[in-house]
């Protein structure tokens, strides 16, 4: 069980030569490339597919790609990795793939069988079968199951990994999917239980049910064995919002029904409806995030400051409370408040406890919070590792037990099963992943850079102990700097024996942007100020260079969908830094990003490029409209997916199309599926690894 946070789709500097007045004028010009945003245009993917064939034939005629790709595989396929799994009503539940089972199996085991050294699994579902026997290219994005019995669920399936899902009623006793069930064609829906023969559904019903964001613009109750046309209204917002969605919490033995408009990325207003259906607005600001319902109270994390209350605080109140209006605020208590280190990063609910993730100078705690009455409560220390990720991965409302996972850069991960009854709060062991690389004689540091406007940006370095700090040798800098996601401590399997195995020097950056030091530390970089991310990576690379670890010859970027956008700004503002980048699922065009796909609601995030003060300051960083044929830019690494329904895969086509017209030397892939995580399965994700790694080989030895 987890509380319910926002629906998000479960993330500068000018060049010396170059004026921002010749940047609007480029802009402002027609773009010759417009014709590779269509997406499954019979050229764009002629376009596409020259380039993959050039770059595949290129990377995999280098000695190191075999190499490269059997440590990848044997890491990847490993037999004994060990599975992810959630508490379900006392069973663990698992989505598995390996090299037979490449599309994966749904399955599910007890608790008991879970701690042997080879669990029995039942096989819920197969999706390679599912596959084959339908003759589609089903790939899994989850399921939602109708608690306590779990007897029934929606499974969500899409085809080559996009966003948009088909919806299928499933029953978990046959193993069959119900005949005349709840079934969605595809689209980007959202189908929430309600009870046994009921839901709420969004989804695209025609023309103005969508949002400009592509979500979901309104929500209805369908009832069993009727239509879907003839479900009704529940919910209903603005085109110009994000989406709307509606949803049951149990708390206990009571079911609530919320409803959620986000008006933006950062902002919603939400609402309770009781038996009677009538509703009522929770009464706190648009930025809040309302977190669930816990032992008849309700939970929210402030993103602004209320009253006394501080940004980033926990705060809940009773809910009855809630039909008083914004008096309720005065009842407000906080269970956490954040300082300038500590940040709270999620909350998991068991039957009787909250389960607080918390980041303390970005390395993750876990704390437990116990209410001794109804507003006094008590906060202990869950002990689980020091120098890494430890958190909560599952929680359930019919016990109190939990499990929880640790790993940092060395220790692979390790889940543990804990009982949040227990007063002394001890973990057991349940399964320990092997070492994937040879770890002896390395080291992780932290350091600071100094960014432009004098912010210090942390940032790790991991190596082998006894390299040299001549600026020689081969480093990577990955990053991202948004949407107030962390990047923490997590084990370096796959870089551990492809890259710092072999001499590389592997960097994990903090940047403004992220969720590492709380909202302020991603709202500072917002829209306007969005130039500010930017900085810091540059500063992160200096200091780099100025510590002697690496120099401009040997020094790489690599960033995925926002972070694409980092690594696509950074280079083209300083491309003297860099000898490898590597811009995965990107942004790149700043100025449309908001007419294509999924774009408009991160609005909140970049600005409105159709607002004049907003275009002038976009205009300062977008990689594409920043492009100069004057410039002398590193033989650049773009990546896509043909099938990425979130980032349009024209950012990275049309950015490939200039560069080359300008003259300037760029690999391209653009995987044909895959979705927004760029592979659709394991076997694709080798291939891109692989191509990765000896890229940055080639570029940084």
């Amino acid at each position: 069980m987890n509380f319910r946070k926002s629906l998000i789709l479960g993330p500068l500097l000018l060049v010396a030569c170059t004026t921002t007045n010749q940047f609007k004028k480029e802009s402002l010009m027609h773009d010759p490339y417009l014709w590779l945003e269509e997406v499954e245009g019979e050229k764009a993917l002629e376009f596409a597919k020259a380039e993959n064939k050039r770059t595949l034939e290129h990377f995999q005629q280098n000695p190191r790609f075999k190499t490269i790709e059997h440590d990848l595989r044997k890491i990847m396929l490993a037999e004994d990795r060990v599975p992810a799994v959630h508490l379900k009503n006392g069973e663990l539940y698992n989505f598995w793939q390996d090299g037979k089972h490449v599309r994966g199996l749904w399955r599910k085991t007890t608790l008991q069988n879970y701690m042997t050294s080879h669990p029995h699994w039942d096989v819920i579902l197969d999706i390679d079968a599912l596959a084959k026997k339908e003759n589609e290219n089903w790939v899994w994005k989850g399921a939602m199951t109708l608690p306590p019995a779990h007897e029934k669920a929606l499974v969500y399936l899409s085809r080559g990994g996009k966003d948009a899902t088909v919806v299928r009623e499933f029953n978990m006793k046959t193993r069959q999917f119900v005949t005349n069930g709840f079934v969605l064609p595809e689209a980007k829906s959202n189908v929430q239980w309600k009870d046994d023969n009921t839901v709420y559904v969004g989804t695209d019903f025609g023309p103005g049910s969508m949002t400009d964001s592509g979500y979901p613009r309104i929500t209805k109750i369908w009832k069993r064995g009727t239509p879907v046309s003839e479900a009704k209204l529940v919910m209903e917002g603005e085109p110009t919002d994000m989406s709307v969605y509606s949803y049951v919490q149990l708390d206990g033995d009571n079911k609530h029904v919320f409803h959620s408009i986000r008006t933006g990325f950062y902002s919603s207003e939400n609402w309770y409806e009781d038996d009677k259906g009538v509703k009522t607005r929770l009464p706190m600001p648009t930025d809040s995030e309302f977190w669930g319902v816990f032992k008849n109270k309700l939970f929210f994390e402030l993103k602004s400051d209320l009253g006394n209350l501080k940004t980033g605080s926990i705060v809940f109140m009773p809910f009855d409370k809630i039909f008083e209006g914004e008096k309720a605020q005065a009842s407000l208590k906080a269970i956490f408040v954040p300082t300038d280190k500590r940040f709270i990063q999620g909350m998991n609910p068991t039957k009787n406890h909250i389960m607080l993730h918390v980041t303390d100078n970005v390395l993750s705690k876990i704390e437990k919070v116990t209410f001794t009455n109804e507003d006094t409560f008590k906060t202990e220390s869950v002990p689980l590792g020091e120098n890494g990720m430890a958190y909560v991965t599952s929680t359930e409302e019919e016990s109190d037990l939990y499990l929880a996972q640790y790993m940092d850069f060395f220790t692979p991960v390790s889940t543990y099963l804990g009982d949040a009854s227990d007063s002394k709060n001890m973990l057991k062991l349940l399964k320990k992943s092997p070492d994937r690389f040879n770890n002896q004689g390395m080291k992780t540091q932290r350091f600071e850079a100094i960014s432009k406007d004098g912010t210090k940006i942390p940032y790790f370095v991991t190596s082998k102990a006894d390299i040299k700090m001549d600026g020689k040798n081969p480093t990577l800098l990955y990053g991202y700097g948004g949407f107030q996601s962390p990047m923490q401590p997590s084990y370096l399997g796959t870089v551990g024996k492809v890259w710092l195995e072999q001499g590389g020097v592997y960097v994990i950056s903090n940047l403004r942007g992220g969720g590492e030091f709380g909202p302020a530390w991603h709202q500072s970089v917002l829209k306007e100020n969005r130039y500010k991310v930017y900085e810091d990576n540059i500063a992160i690379s200096e200091d780099l260079i100025k510590r002697g670890f690496t120099s401009p010859q040997h020094l790489g970027i690599s960033g995925r969908s926002n972070g694409g956008l980092l690594t696509g700004a950074t280079f083209t503002q300083r491309p003297d830094l860099y000898n490898a980048v590597i811009v995965g699922v990107p942004l790149l065009d700043m100025l449309r990003y908001h007419k294509l796909l999924a774009g408009a609601s991160w609005m909140a995030e970049y600005g409105d490029p159709d607002d004049p003060k907003m275009r002038e300051a976009i205009l300062k960083y977008s990689p594409y409209q920043r492009l100069s044929k004057e410039a002398k830019y590193p033989e650049v690494f773009i990546m896509t997916s043909t099938k990425d329904d979130r980032v349009h895969p024209g950012h990275a086509r049309k950015m490939v199309a200039r560069m080359k017209e300008q003259g300037h030397p760029v690999y391209y892939y653009e995987n044909m599926e895959g979705g927004h995580a760029g592979s659709a399965n394991i076997e694709q994700a080798i291939l891109w690894n692989a191509l990765e790694y000896t890229y940055l080989w080639e570029k940084l030895k």
